[in-house]
């Protein structure tokens, strides 16, 4: 007795497909064709400019740390990132006569205060601009970005005046105001960077992507204003404050002018200034200054590589809501 041949199930051929039919149910599709040879060289020529871009902006921090590890006469003879007799005398020196420990103990504490104040108050007044109805709320809004094109130099001058000649109300009202002299100490450059524009703006547009749901359910429960802030919408805000805090850190830690400016006393010196010591009029130590460069930077690649997925969720989510 013949056995009959089971017969070979229809495969939809995938010309029908691409034209927009629809098999019938039950049949199944033929095999999708792999990427063509044009589709892989675009892929492999984009890598290839990508991975050439990326090189190129290494150079620098390559040339920096090269040149960390080379002696003074060395390190003028010419541009060469392999050094002939690599040498650590430049971070033994920096670690142990230049006052590298102090000065970043000073980057370290006004980096931080002003991180941890700018996550409060930002949050709080990104989450008022974003959620409470009050009277000029969009001009005042539209006033606090405009603050972001004024530049550092142009307002130097009246900083530096309402610093220098701090008012303070004394408690006892039969007493004349008491004027104070900030310049030169760390409650003047923290003054000036309490809230930043940037920081407010980023908080107020990741809470408006939160739904309206939470807080009505907050409300519902008879939680206020700032309790909803803190209990609900403050934890929701996860990827916007890990945003806020590298920034602010980076920004802080980096900063050269204002603190040039403000803390004029050796004792507070942050990092950005205390390296300038190693330039001097007649003479650059290159070596001990790119040593000092390199272990700067470690703080501030270690904040981003810890809370990179949230940075980059923190302003993605912001940008996607006006």
């Amino acid at each position: 007795m013949a056995v009959e041949k089971e017969a070979a199930p229809h495969v939809a051929p995938i010309e029908r497909l691409a034209h927009g039919e629809e098999p019938a149910a039950g049949t199944p599709i033929g095999d999708i064709p792999g990427r063509g040879p044009g589709h892989i060289a675009a892929r492999v020529a984009i890598y290839t400019l990508l991975l050439s871009l990326a090189l190129l902006y290494f150079v620098p921090f390559f040339w920096s740390v090269s040149t960390s590890l080379k002696t003074i006469p060395e390190s003028v003879q010419g541009f060469d990132l392999i050094p002939n007799n690599p040498t650590l005398h430049a971070y033994r020196e920096v670690l142990t006569e230049f006052n590298f420990a102090r000065y970043a103990a000073n980057s370290a504490f006004l980096a931080t205060t002003v991180t941890l104040i700018n996550l409060f108050l930002c949050s709080l007044g990104g989450y008022a601009f974003a959620r409470l109805r009050f009277p000029g709320r969009e001009v005042l809004f539209m006033l606090v970005l405009a603050t972001l094109m004024i530049p550092d130099q142009l307002r130097f001058v009246p900083v530096f005046q309402i610093l220098s000649d701090f008012p303070h109300t004394s408690w006892n009202l039969d007493f004349p105001p008491v004027h104070y002299n900030l310049i030169g100490t760390y409650q003047g450059f923290i003054i000036i960077q309490l809230v930043l524009a940037t920081n407010l703006f980023l908080m107020r547009q990741y809470f408006l992507t939160i739904p309206k749901d939470f807080e009505e359910a907050a409300k519902l429960d008879g939680a206020g204003y700032f309790k909803t802030y803190w209990r609900v919408m403050l934890p929701l805000a996860g990827p916007a404050l890990a945003a806020v805090t590298i920034l602010t850190f980076q920004g802080m830690w980096n900063d050269f002018f204002w603190s040039l400016v403000i803390l004029q006393n050796p004792e507070h010196y942050t990092l950005t200034v205390g390296l300038s010591s190693f330039i001097g009029q007649y003479k650059t130590l290159w070596p001990q200054l790119m040593a000092a460069s390199v272990i700067s930077i470690i703080p501030i690649a270690f904040l981003f590589i810890v809370a990179q997925r949230y940075f980059i969720a923190g302003v993605t989510a912001a940008g996607v809501k006006g």
